[in-house]
C-alpha cells in the first residue's frame, strides 16, 4: 500500500518536528508549506548586526521529554549549550533573582511584601475560590496564593501580558500558565534552588549556540535529508476538504508571485485554528466561523536595541510585572548563548504586549526605541550609550487569551476539525495553547505515532490529547 501524502501547514517546531518524525519512521510522504523563507515561526531566529537574535525570550527546558531531548542533542551536537538561569524580577522597586533563591529573598524582598505573604499563608485555609467551572484567573490565584503576591505580581503582570482584568480571564489561564500556583509549589521551587536539594536541570536551560531558531532549522534539515519536501515562501490562500469519500485535500497557495496547487491525503495544520476555519470559507458552517471570531490572541511588539558595548548586564533577562513600566521583559541574546563576541556591540530585545488596535502597535521604530529607553531609565538600569540601531518585529498571534468562557468557542472549532476527514490541528496555535517548544515537539511526535498505514488513529490521538491537557508552561 502506498504511503499517504501529508501536507503540513507551518514550519514552526510542531511542523518541522512532525515532518522529521514521519520521515524518520518512514510513515508518509510529507510536504511542509511555510509562508516565511526559513523555519521556526515564532520560535525562529534572525541576524541583526552580526548577532543572532530570537523572536523574544526562548529557552529549551530540561522538562523536555528525554527521547525528544536526545534527538535535539544528536541534531545539534556541541551547539546545544547547557546554561544556568540568571535573570531578575523588579518587584515593588526591588530586584529579586529569578529563578527565586531563598537567600536572595531573605536579603532583598520588600519587608511589607514578605509579611503580607506570611499572613496569606496563615489565612489560606479560610480562603475559597470561585464555583467550579466558573472561577476566574483572579479567584483561582487569590484563593491559592492570597492577595499580596497576586496584587503585587500576578495581577498587574496579567493585565500587561493579556490586556484583560484578571477577573475577565478564565481560571484555566492560571492552571496552564502559572507553574507556582500554590504555596506548596512555590516552596518546592525555592527548595529546588538549594545546593544538595536541586533536582537534575533545576535552575538551568538548554540553548543553541546560534540562536533558538537553530532547533527548528536542525529539524527541518534532517527532515529534508530524510525525504520531506519544504515549500518556503508559500502562503496558503484556500483549503478545500475532500468532497467525496476517498477524496483528497486541495490546497491553493501563492508563492513567488505565482499560484500553486497541492493535493494531499491528510492535512495537518499548525496554524492558528481560527485561521484554518477562514481558509475553508464555504466549507465550514456558520457556527464555526462565529466561534473563530470569538477566540482572541494577544499581539506582541518586539523592540531590538543595538548597543555599542560588549554587554549590557550579566543577566539573561529582566522581568517587569509592575504597571509603572510598559514592557514586560527585556532579554540579552548574547548572554543566553554565552557569547563574548562581537566586542563592540550587543542587542537587547524588549517585549511589549498589545493589540493591533492599540496605538503601540503602530508606533514608529524610533518611538518604540524611546519607549524602551525610558522604561529602562525608570527601572534604574538606564542605557550608558544611545542605541546605534532600533529594529522592530510584530507578532499578531503571540499568546492565546483565555477569556472566561473561551473553551466553549474553542470546543466548537475543535469538534469541527475532528469531524473533517483525515485532518489534524495541533501545536501551540492549532490547539490554542500557551505551551513551550518541548510541548509542541511532543505533540508532533505524538501525531506521527498515530499514523498507521493510510489511516490516522483518532483513538490514540485522543489519549495523547488528555496528556496535552495537563501541560503547564515552564517559566
Amino acid at each position: 500500500m502506498p504511503q499517504p501524502h501529508i501536507a503540513i501547514l507551518g514550519a514552526g517546531p510542531a511542523g518541522v518536528g512532525a515532518a522529521y518524525q514521519l520521515r524518520r519512521l518512514d510513515r508518509a510522504r510529507v510536504t511542509v508549506l511555510e509562508q516565511q523563507a526559513v523555519p521556526g515561526g515564532n520560535a525562529g531566529s534572525f541576524e541583526l548586526d552580526g548577532l543572532r537574535v530570537d523572536y523574544g525570550s526562548h529557552r529549551l527546558h530540561p522538562a523536555c521529554d528525554p527521547a525528544i531531548l536526545a534527538d535535539i542533542r544528536r541534531l545539534l551536537g556541541s551547539d546545544l549549550l547547557d546554561r544556568p538561569r540568571h535573570g531578575r524580577i523588579r518587584l515593588r522597586g526591588r530586584w529579586i533573582h529569578f529563578p527565586l533563591h531563598p537567600v536572595d529573598l531573605l536579603l532583598r524582598l520588600d519587608p511589607a511584601f514578605a509579611l503580607g505573604t506570611l499572613r496569606d499563608v496563615v489565612l489560606k485555609p479560610f480562603r475559597s475560590g470561585g464555583t467550579e467551572g466558573e472561577s476566574s484567573f483572579a479567584e483561582e490565584l487569590r484563593a491559592s496564593l492570597g492577595p499580596t503576591i497576586c496584587d503585587s505580581f500576578y495581577f498587574p503582570y496579567a493585565r500587561k501580558i493579556w490586556g484583560r482584568s484578571p477577573t475577565e480571564l478564565s481560571a484555566i489561564q492560571a492552571r496552564r500558565r502559572v507553574s507556582a500556583s500554590s504555596f506548596s509549589k512555590l516552596a518546592r521551587k525555592l527548595l529546588s534552588q538549594i545546593p544538595g536539594l536541586k533536582p537534575p536541570g533545576a535552575g538551568r536551560f538548554f540553548y543553541p549556540r546560534h540562536g533558538y531558531g537553530q532547533i527548528s532549522e536542525a529539524y527541518a534539515s534532517a527532515a529534508l535529508a530524510a525525504g520531506a519536501q519544504f515549500r518556503y515562501g508559500s502562503r496558503v490562500s484556500r483549503v478545500t476538504p475532500p468532497l467525496q469519500p476517498g477524496g483528497r485535500w486541495v490546497l491553493e497557495a501563492e508563492r513567488g508571485g505565482a499560484g500553486e496547487r497541492l493535493e494531499a491525503d491528510q492535512l495537518w495544520s499548525t496554524l492558528p485554528i481560527p485561521l484554518l476555519a477562514r481558509l475553508m470559507e464555504g466549507h465550514a458552517p456558520a457556527e464555526v466561523h462565529e466561534a473563530a471570531a470569538q477566540l482572541e490572541y494577544r499581539a506582541m511588539v518586539l523592540i531590538y536595541l543595538v548597543l555599542p558595548q560588549a554587554q549590557f548586564s550579566e543577566y539573561d533577562a529582566h522581568y517587569f510585572p509592575g504597571a509603572d513600566l510598559r514592557v514586560t521583559r527585556v532579554s540579552e541574546p548574547k548572554n543566553y548563548a554565552a557569547r563574548s563576541t562581537p566586542l563592540d556591540r550587543t542587542v537587547l530585545c524588549a517585549e511589549l504586549p498589545c493589540s493591533p488596535d492599540e496605538p503601540a502597535w503602530r508606533l514608529s521604530d524610533a518611538a518604540l526605541g524611546t519607549l524602551v529607553t525610558e522604561d529602562l531609565e525608570r527601572a534604574g538600569i538606564g542605557l550608558s550609550a544611545s542605541p546605534v540601531r532600533v529594529e522592530v518585529r510584530r507578532l499578531r498571534q503571540a499568546y492565546p487569551i483565555y477569556s472566561r468562557g473561551y473553551e466553549r468557542w474553542f470546543g466548537v472549532l475543535d469538534a469541527w476539525v475532528e469531524s473533517l476527514p483525515r485532518c489534524l490541528s495541533y501545536g501551540r496555535q492549532g490547539l490554542f495553547a500557551h505551551d513551550n517548544t518541548h510541548h509542541a515537539l511532543a505533540m508532533a511526535y505524538a501525531a506521527a505515532d498515530c499514523v498507521e498505514g493510510a489511516e490516522f488513529r483518532r483513538d490514540r490521538w485522543a489519549e495523547y490529547r488528555r496528556v496535552f491537557d495537563t501541560h503547564v508552561v515552564e517559566d
